[in-house]
This record gives C-alpha cells, structure tokens and sequence, in this order.
C-alpha cells in the first residue's frame, strides 16, 4: 500500500519505468488507482518546441503506452480514482486511446475521468481552415468513441471549429461531465454557444470567437471564466445557475468596445468570489449608482481581485463595488503594464483599434457613486 501511494503520484510514464527495480514491482504499475498519462511527458528532457516530426513520435508512444496499462490492468481492483489522459488529435492514435479507455470504463469503476486534447495549431500558427480540420477530427473521434465520452467527468479542448450542433451533441452525450475548458475554439463566425447541462459545475471560456455565450440551465455550475469576448455589447447571456459563487472576468477592451454594467452582466446571480482582468489596457467595467439590481448582485460578495489594471491612471472609479457590498473581506488592485503580452508596436495598436486613453473620466458634478446609502455625500474624485 505504501508503494502504490508512491507509484500515484507519478505519471504513467515513470511510474512503468520502476517495473525494472525488483520482481516485486513489476506488478504494481498496474495495480495503480491514479493513471496520469500526458504525451508531452515523452518529449525529450530539456526540449520545450514541439515539431510535427516529433508530435508524430510522442503521440505514437503515448498510444502504445495507454495500451500496455490497460491490457495490464489488475481486473480485481476495480476502482480508479483519476485517469487523466493528455495527448494530440492525430487521426487513428486518437481512436486508439478512446477505445482503450473505454474499456476500461466498462470494466472498472472510474470516479474522475479527464481528456485534455492538444492540436498543432497551438504549437505553430495555423489559419481558421486548421481549426476547420481539427473540428472534424474531433467530431469523428468522438462519434467513434461514445463509450469513453459518456464516462468523462473533465474535457479541455483548444483550437477547434466545430459544427453548428456539435458542441450541444458533445454535452449530450457527456453526461457525467463537471469540468468544460475551451480555448480558441468557434463554431463559425458570430455564433452563439448554447450552454446546458445537469452535471456540469465549472466552465472556462478562453479567446472563443462567439458572438455570444448564453447559460440557460446550469443547476450545478459554481465556477465559470470567461476571457476574451469579440461582441462590442451583451457578450453573456445569465439563465439559470443558482449555485455559482465565482466568476472569472477578463478582455482586452479596445475603443469600439461597450463599457460593461456587472448588475447587467451577472443578472440573476449573487457570486461571492470575482476576478476582473484588463489585460494592462482600457478599463472595460463601468461604475454604477446602487440599484437594487447591483445589491442582488454583490450581496454575498467576499473576494475581488481587480487584475492587471493600466498604468498611471485614477482607481477611485474601483470603490463602486464597495457599497453594495456589505460582506466583502478582501479587495485586491493589481497596477501592472505586462510588457510582455501587451500590443506595444504603434502601428498595431492604431490597425487594431486598441485604445489610446485606458482609464476612467467621471464628472464630478454627475458622479453618485460615491454617495452613501444614507444619502450623505462623500468626497467624489474626478478620474482623469
């Protein structure tokens, strides 16, 4: 028991490695009740770029390596605790694996199931006809594999182009699912994601190109992020999600982009933990009087993080949330110009419409934020 407790915090891949250390561990890699098995663990040590050449290599031993695990599996110990599966979608190696761990699910009890699906495109700069490619890929992958869909409990999928009702089929056919990642992934230009679900508790929304993403029935959701939306106004859409207590909000706001009203954009719900990213450029929220509406809103509200706000400017704008917020515990500003992943170069920034003037202005005269409930007037600070 002490050596498998050892043995499950290793990934497959150095876990089979301890089979040559005595006979009485040539057992044990299959008797683990934790499988971790991430392709870039294939990957030469030291070697951080991933070339087409060497994708075909990694994804070939990370086949044969799911193979060799689960024809080995100890049929007695019936129960896996996690399979966590990370690899390329490449055509038949991807159908190999889904077919591997879908056996294994009809065989033995798995409580957390996971896919985590690379594509090339992330690794090299790929055109939307890439992204068309790998959509159908991975729609044939998952036709072929229903099995191993219908038992997973975590999907993270990237760089995809799906079909007008793919991504609802996928959610159908998921049904133990509780954790739905998608980064750069689209069903075509000025879409609408429909979300629905009776599993489903944490949903991460990452530089998708819809037009708009909208909730209808969450009952389980606590957790969502939402980064990167393309819509000038009403990119979210709140239906029913009762229990979800954290949001994770953060654009790059550029000039023709409407400013956002939080007591519009998380309408119906009452979150206790936010996150609010710019991105080093214009702020994006828009300070609000208090309304009954905001009330509702941040009434249970204990934790803000406002992330990566522009340089050099007012943050009076930012005490907006503090009055209709009478729970809150900790409030964090991060000021940061990140150098790194900002638009620097002039041209770009005019060609793409970053804005000039990141900050705030509010006039004095019209500025009731900072009034109190009570209707005593507070010191208002002009934003400049």
């Amino acid at each position: 028991h002490i050596l498998l407790t050892i043995l499950d915090r290793l990934n497959v891949r150095d876990a089979a490695r301890t089979c040559v250390l005595s006979r009485r561990w040539q057992q044990l890699p299959a008797m683990l009740s934790q499988i971790k098995l991430d392709v870039l663990d294939f990957l030469p040590e030291g070697t951080t770029a991933c070339y087409e050449r060497e994708i075909v290599r990694i994804n070939g031993a990370a086949v044969e390596a799911t193979k060799s695990i689960m024809s080995r599996r100890d049929p007695s110990r019936n129960t896996i605790h996690l399979l966590s599966m990370k690899f390329f979608l490449r055509d038949n190696d991807t159908i190999s694996i889904g077919h591997a761990v879908g056996q294994i699910m009809a065989t033995h009890k798995v409580e957390t199931a996971q896919f985590a699906i690379l594509t090339e495109a992330h690794y090299s700069r790929r055109g939307d006809d890439d992204l068309v490619y790998y959509g159908r890929n991975f729609m044939l992958f998952f036709e072929a594999c229903p099995g191993a869909f219908g038992g997973l409990t975590r999907l993270k999928l990237q760089d995809l182009r799906f079909g007008k009702s793919d991504i609802c089929n996928v959610l159908l056919t998921c049904k133990q699912l509780k954790h739905l990642r998608m980064f750069n992934c689209n069903s075509g230009v000025w879409t609408t994601l429909q979300v629905e679900h009776l599993e489903l508790g944490e949903l991460e929304i990452v530089n998708c190109s819809f037009r708009k993403v909208v909730l209808i029935s969450l009952p389980k959701l606590t957790q969502m992020a939402f980064h990167g939306w393309i819509a000038f106004q009403d990119p979210l859409s709140v239906g029913d999600v009762p229990l979800l207590e954290t949001v994770d909000l953060t654009n790059v706001c550029l000039s023709s982009h409407k400013m956002v009203k939080l007591s519009e954009f998380l309408g119906g719900t009452s979150v206790r933990n936010l996150r609010l990213g710019f991105e080093s450029e214009k702020i994006w929220v828009q300070p609000e009087h208090l309304t009954r509406q905001l009330a509702a809103v941040f009434c249970q509200l204990t934790f803000v993080h406002m992330a990566e706000i522009p340089e050099g400017y007012d943050l009076s704008w930012s005490l907006f949330i503090l009055e209709p917020a009478p729970n809150l515990k900790e409030l964090y500003l991060t000021v940061w110009d990140h150098l790194c992943t900002m638009e620097t170069d002039r041209e770009k920034r005019r060609a793409l419409s970053y804005s000039i003037r990141k900050g705030l202005r509010i006039h004095a005269d019209a500025c009731q934020v900072c009034h109190g409930s009570r209707g005593e007037s507070k010191e208002c600070v002009p934003i400049q």
